[in-house]
């Protein structure tokens, strides 16, 4: 069964920059839109961006201009650059591709990494 598989979290200080990578593993025959979204103690999963299968980009407007979703088709893997971090971004941000595998089309989601802001 495919899995994806995140990266790249951690603690970095405010102003800081951190990059996301979540890649999925098993048999893909498919996948169309790549998505990242983050979930803060106590708070609902917000939605932070999207690419869809060709190239094209949405934001929420808390990251907007300081976030980069990208993806690499051949690794079947997105990517989140986040730039002057802040730190009411703490939180644990999860992945979620539209894909298709021998189940079908569904949607699978990581299993979360942890970014903490803090000096």
């Amino acid at each position: 069964q495919v899995q994806l598989v995140e990266s790249g979290g951690g603690l970095v200080q405010p102003g800081g920059s951190l990059r996301l990578s979540c890649a999925a593993s098993g048999s893909v025959d498919s996948i169309s839109g790549m998505s990242w979204y983050r979930q803060a103690p106590g708070k609902q999963r917000e939605f932070l961006a999207r690419v869809t299968s060709d190239g094209m980009t949405t934001y929420v407007n808390s990251v907007k201009g300081r976030a980069t979703i990208s993806r690499e088709n051949a690794r079947n893997t997105v990517y989140l650059q986040m730039n002057d971090l802040k730190p009411e971004d703490t939180a644990v941000y999860y992945c979620k591709m539209a894909l298709r595998d021998r189940l079908g089309w569904r949607d699978a989601w990581g299993q979360g990494t942890q970014v903490t802001v803090s000096s």
